[in-house]
C-alpha cells in the first residue's frame, strides 16, 4: 500500500489428508496489490440497482432473523409481523454453523431452504451470512489448532465467538467448504440477494503458525534482510535481524516499521480470509447476488485496513450503533461517509440498534423518534438498506438484554411502531431514491497507514484522530452539505476542496498524485503531522510535509505537544491552538502566512501556524495546529470560499442537517432535525414532499427528530 510492494497470504487450498501436518499447509506468495482506490475484482452488482423480486422495493428495511433458535411453527408469525412493519430483507445464518453442520461433514440445509421460501411468501428477500464467525464445538474440540492465540500466548476457548485463528489452514478449509455448500444450494435461489462473509472481522492471532506466515510475508515484500533492516533502521537498539525467523509478532510496542507492516499483514490476511469464501460462493452463485462483509467497531475500528479488506467485495456494509448516550449526528454521518468511501458507491447498514444495546456502560435507550431519524440519516449519506439487530430477544446467550423489535413472548416491543414508520416511509420514497447517491465537492482524505503511524507514537495522549477528523468534518459539512471521506489514492479531480487532517504517511507517489490534483486547479489543505513519514514509517529527511514541502514553499521547523492552549491569530481571527502545534517557516517569497502563534513557550512565539501558496491552477495550505472550534469554523469558511465550493441548499437553522442524493435526472434533499425543538426551514425553491407525494412545499416545519424527504423541482 501507499506505493510499496505488498505481500499476502495466498488462498490456502488444503486437502483433508494433509491436516495432520499443519506446517505443510502454507502457500505463501507474492502479491502485487492494486493501488488502493483502483479496481480489484469487478463488482457483480450495484447496491440499490440489483433486481429484486416483485413486491420488494429498491430501498430496503431489514432485520437479523435467527429461525434456527425458534420452533418452525413460529416462523410464519414472525415473518407476518415483519411484513406488517414493511420489512423486506432478513439476514440469516451468520451464527448457525452448529445447525448447518451439526457433525463434521454432515450438512442440514433443508431448514434454511424452508425459511427462505417462507420469507419469499411475505415479500422478504434474504442475505445469507456464512457462519464462520462462530465455529461449532465439535470443531474446536477435535481440532484445537483452529483456535486463535492471544498476544500473551493463551489459546481462546469455546463458548464465545471469533475464537478462531484467521490464518489456520484447517479453519480456512472448513470455511471454504461450508460457504461452497451454501452457495451450491442457494446460489441460484431467486429470493437470495446477497451474501455476508462471516461477521465483524475482529481479532488476529499470535500463534506460531501466524508468526511464520508474517515472516514469510516480510520475505516476499523485502526480498532480503538487508533491505528490511535498512528500511526499519534496525541498528537502533541492536534490532538487526540475521534470519527471518528472528522477527517477532508485535502489535502494540516495538519498531514502528515492524508495527506498520504487521497491520498491513493483518489486512492482507483478512482480505484473503474473505476472498477464500467469496471465491467459493462466486463459483456457484448468480452474478446478481452481491458479496459483502459487515464492518463493526462503530465504523472507526482500525484492526485492519478497510480499503484493503473490501477491495474484492461487491459493496461495503457496516454496523451502526450508538451505544451509550444519543445520536451524534456528525460522528454518525462521518462514519457513513467513510464506509461509502470504501467502494466509492452506496452501501448497506447491516445492523442498527433498535433502541438500545446490551454492551455499553449504560445501555440507555434512544429517545422516541431518534431511531427514525437515525435510519433516514443513513439513507441521506448513501445507504440503500438499513437493517436492525435483532428481530427477537434470544432466550439465552450473551446478548439477552439487547434491543429488539419483538420480545421473548413474540409480540412487538414499543420501538416496533417507530421502525414500522421507517419502513412505510422507505416504501413511499424508494422509487425516487433508487439510483441516487450523495454528490460532493469536498473530500476528506483518510489513511489507515497514517492513523496507525500516529497512534503507535501519539506524543500527546489527548491526540484523538477521530476527533481531529470530526473537527474538520463538522464545519465543512454545515457549509457544503456533503463530504466524501476517501483513501488518498482515489481520483480527486471531481473535488474543488480536498482536506487531509493528519496525513502522516506520504510516499513520493502519493505526493505526485496530490500535486497533480493541485496543479490542475484543486485546493489541498493539510493538517498537522502531515508528511512526517514515508511508506516504511520512517521519518522523511525532507521534514514536514516531506515530498510536498518544496511545493508548499515552507516546512515544519519543529512540532510541540501542548500541555496548555496557545494563542493564535491572523486571517481567521483569534483563538487557541490545543493539544498540538507546529512552528512553520514560509521559505518561498509567494508563500502567505495565514495565522501566527502568540506568546507561548518561547519557541512558538510569533511563528507561522498556517501558510498557503498558489501552485499551478490550485493551492496548497498547511495548518500546523489543532484549532479551537471557533477558529476551525472560520478556517472552514475560508477553505470553502477560496476553493469555490457551492452551498447546494443554502443556510438552514442550527441543528438541521441537509443531505443530498442525486442521479437518474433527479435530486433528492433529506432534511433532518437534530435540535431539541421544532424548526422552520425555508426552502430555496419549491419541492415535492416524497413522503406525501401530492404536496408541494416552499417551507417545511420539522418537529423534534423530524425528517423531510424532498424532490428538488
Amino acid at each position: 500500500m501507499q506505493g510499496t510492494a505488498r505481500a499476502r497470504i495466498s488462498t490456502l487450498t488444503i486437502v483433508a489428508c494433509a491436516f495432520a501436518a499443519v506446517t505443510l499447509f502454507a502457500s505463501v506468495g507474492a502479491l502485487s496489490a492494486p493501488k488502493i482506490g483502483s479496481v480489484g475484482t469487478p463488482s457483480r452488482s450495484q447496491a440499490g440497482t440489483m433486481p429484486f423480486p416483485p413486491g420488494v422495493p429498491p430501498i430496503l428495511l431489514g432485520v437479523s432473523w435467527y429461525p434456527e433458535q425458534w420452533p418452525e411453527s413460529r416462523w410464519d408469525e414472525d415473518l407476518r409481523l415483519m411484513e406488517a412493519a414493511h420489512i423486506h430483507m432478513v439476514r440469516v445464518g451468520e451464527f448457525a454453523w452448529s445447525t448447518v453442520e451439526p457433525t463434521e461433514g454432515t450438512y442440514d440445509l433443508d431448514w434454511l431452504d424452508r425459511a427462505i421460501a417462507l420469507a419469499a411468501k411475505h415479500h422478504i428477500v434474504v442475505v445469507i451470512g456464512t457462519p464462520t464467525d462462530a465455529p461449532p464445538a465439535w470443531m474446536t474440540t477435535k481440532y484445537p489448532d483452529v483456535l486463535r492465540v492471544d498476544i500473551d500466548g493463551r489459546p481462546d476457548q469455546h463458548g464465545l465467538r471469533r475464537q478462531f485463528s484467521y490464518t489456520s489452514p484447517r479453519y480456512r478449509e472448513f470455511c471454504r467448504i461450508v460457504a461452497e455448500k451454501l452457495a451450491i444450494r442457494f446460489g441460484h435461489n431467486p429470493n437470495v440477494v446477497g451474501w455476508q462473509i462471516g461477521n465483524e472481522f475482529s481479532f488476529d492471532s499470535y500463534d506460531a503458525y501466524t508468526r511464520r506466515q508474517f515472516q514469510q510475508w516480510l520475505k516476499e515484500k523485502y526480498k532480503t534482510l538487508d533491505a528490511l533492516n535498512a528500511h526499519w533502521t534496525t541498528s537502533y537498539w541492536s534490532q538487526t535481524y540475521d534470519a527471518w525467523n528472528e522477527i517477532p509478532l508485535e502489535d502494540t510496542t516495538g519498531n514502528p516499521g515492524l508495527l506498520l507492516d504487521h497491520k498491513r499483514f493483518v489486512s492482507d490476511v483478512w482480505r484473503d480470509f474473505a476472498q477464500n469464501q467469496a471465491a467459493a460462493i462466486r463459483a456457484h452463485a448468480d452474478p446478481r447476488q452481491f458479496i459483502t462483509t459487515n464492518i463493526g467497531g462503530l465504523g472507526w475500528s482500525d484492526r485492519w485496513d478497510h480499503y484493503v479488506v473490501t477491495q474484492n467485495l461487491d459493496l461495503a456494509a457496516w454496523d451502526d450503533y450508538v451505544g451509550q448516550g444519543h445520536l451524534d449526528a456528525y460522528k454518525d454521518g462521518a462514519m457513513h461517509d467513510l464506509i461509502r468511501g470504501l467502494k466509492q458507491k452506496n452501501f448497506w447498514v447491516m445492523e442498527t440498534q433498535p433502541g438500545f444495546v446490551n454492551w455499553a456502560p449504560i445501555s440507555n435507550s434512544l429517545n422516541k423518534g431518534e431511531v427514525h431519524l437515525m435510519a433516514w440519516e443513513a439513507i441521506g449519506h448513501g445507504a440503500d438498506a438499513v437493517a436492525y439487530w435483532q428481530w427477537r430477544s434470544a432466550l439465552n446467550g450473551q446478548e439477552q438484554y439487547h434491543g429488539v423489535l419483538v420480545g421473548p413472548d413474540g409480540t412487538p416491543v414499543p420501538v416496533y411502531d417507530e421502525i414500522q414508520q421507517v419502513g412505510r416511509e422507505f416504501e413511499a420514497a424508494a422509487s425516487e431514491l433508487q439510483g441516487t447517491s450523495p454528490v460532493s465537492e469536498v473530500a476528506i482524505l483518510h489513511s489507515y497507514d497514517s492513523r496507525w503511524a500516529i497512534d503507535f507514537q501519539l506524543h500527546n495522549q489527548n491526540y484523538d484522530q477521530q476527533q481531529v477528523l470530526l473537527d474538520y468534518y463538522r464545519p465543512l459539512l454545515d457549509l457544503s452539505h456533503s463530504i466524501d471521506i476517501v483513501n488518498p489514492n482515489v481520483p480527486l479531480e471531481r473535488y474543488k476542496l480536498v482536506v487531509a487532517p493528519d496525513l502522516n504517511v506520504i510516499p513520493d507517489d502519493l505526493a505526485h498524485h496530490l500535486l497533480e490534483y493541485v496543479e490542475s486547479g484543486g485546493h489541498l489543505v493539510l493538517g498537522p503531522r502531515s508528511g512526517m513519514k514515508d511508506a516504511f514509517n520512517t521519518l522523511d529527511t525532507r521534514r514536514q510535509p516531506g515530498p510536498l514541502a518544496d511545493s508548499l514553499g515552507g516546512r515544519v521547523e519543529q512540532y510541540y505537544a501542548l500541555d496548555r492552549d496557545v494563542p493564535i491569530s491572523g486571517e481567521w481571527g483569534s483563538g487557541a491552538a490545543t493539544i498540538w502545534a507546529e512552528a512553520l517557516s514560509a521559505k518561498a517569497a509567494d508563500a502567505q502566512v495565514l495565522m501566527r502563534y502568540g506568546a507561548a513557550n518561547g519557541w512558538l512565539d510569533q511563528q507561522p501556524a498556517a501558510i498557503t501558496r498558489i501552485v499551478g491552477k490550485g493551492s496548497i495550505t498547511y495548518i500546523g495546529a489543532l484549532l479551537d472550534l471557533t477558529l476551525m469554523n472560520a478556517a472552514a469558511r475560508w477553505m470553502v470560499a477560496s476553493s469555490g465550493v457551492d452551498q447546494i441548499f443554502g443556510p438552514v437553522p442550527d441543528g438541521v442537517e441537509v443531505c443530498r442524493r442525486a442521479g437518474n435526472g433527479r435530486t433528492i434533499f433529506i432534511l433532518l432535525n437534530h435540535a431539541q425543538s421544532p424548526v422552520d426551514v425555508a426552502l430555496p425553491r419549491t419541492m415535492r414532499d416524497l413522503l406525501h407525494p401530492d404536496i408541494v412545499l416552499s417551507a417545511v416545519t420539522l418537529p423534534v427528530y423530524g425528517v423531510a424527504v424532498l424532490e428538488d423541482r
